[in-house]
This record gives C-alpha cells, sequence and structure tokens, in this order.
C-alpha cells in the first residue's frame, strides 16, 4: 500500500482492505474518469460485485464522484478533499472528447450558478462540455 493510498483511505475513516486498496491505487492512476467496467478488466479477475461495493463505499465516504457524461455508462473519479459522507462539493465542469472518448474532471472550472424559478430546488448539477482535448487535437 502506498502512503498516499492509506492516508486516503485513513482520512475518510475507509478500512484498508485488499480491494480498497487496489481499486484506489487503480483510481490514482488515472488521468480521466473510468468505468466500473474498466476497473473489472484492470483488476480482473477479481470480483466485480466486491469491486461494485468498493466504489459505492468510496461515493458514499467522498472518495469518488459520479460522471453522467452522456454515454450512458457511469464514470468514477476522485473527489476533492472536500467532500464527505455523503456530501460532495465537486462543482466543476466535466469535459467529454468525442474523438477518444475519455471524461476529463476539470476542476478550476466551475459551475456557473444558476437561478431556478421559485419553488424548484436543485439537489445535485452536472454541467458536461463534449468536444476535443488536448492530446486528441495535437
Amino acid at each position: 500500500m502506498t502512503p498516499i493510498t492509506e492516508q486516503k483511505l485513513a482520512d475518510k475513516n475507509v478500512a484498508p482492505t485488499a480491494m480498497r486498496i487496489l481499486v484506489m491505487n487503480m483510481l490514482l492512476e488515472q488521468s480521466a474518469a473510468i468505468s466500473l467496467s474498466d476497473i473489472e478488466k484492470g483488476l480482473a479477475p477479481a470480483d466485480r460485485i466486491t469491486i461494485y461495493r468498493t466504489i459505492k463505499t468510496f461515493e458514499e465516504k467522498g472518495l469518488v464522484h459520479v460522471i453522467d457524461d452522456g454515454t450512458g455508462t457511469p464514470k468514477y473519479a476522485l473527489c476533492l478533499e472536500e467532500c464527505g459522507v455523503n456530501e460532495h462539493h465537486d462543482l466543476h465542469v466535466h469535459f467529454n472528447c468525442i474523438s477518444c472518448k475519455e471524461t476529463f474532471c476539470l476542476p478550476n472550472c466551475k459551475i456557473p450558478d444558476v437561478s431556478l424559478p421559485a419553488n424548484f430546488s436543485s439537489t445535485e448539477m452536472n454541467l458536461i462540455v463534449k468536444g476535443i482535448c488536448d492530446k486528441c487535437a495535437n
């Protein structure tokens, strides 16, 4: 277990099981959000239910957030440090590249304030920008 993995799990009071360590290490290696299916492929022959439960635990504890990028497959990315138990503060733009199909968190691009009509209240926000990423543009 790397010191970074150990610290991230400890900071969120997540017991460091073998699967949690493997999944966290995989997430730490990613430059883009990753699907559950890609995590399963990367950790084969690990049990897919255990991987799913691990991701759900990470989401509940504020370690990862789910990204609905419009592809029909949820993607997962590490949260910012401010996220906590069932409380995500990852209100940033996500970018989906139409060429390589990868989805990136853009934490420095905040979602703008949205004025909702009276009697409307939001429970979550998601802003996806689609286009060509810097790798595909070169």
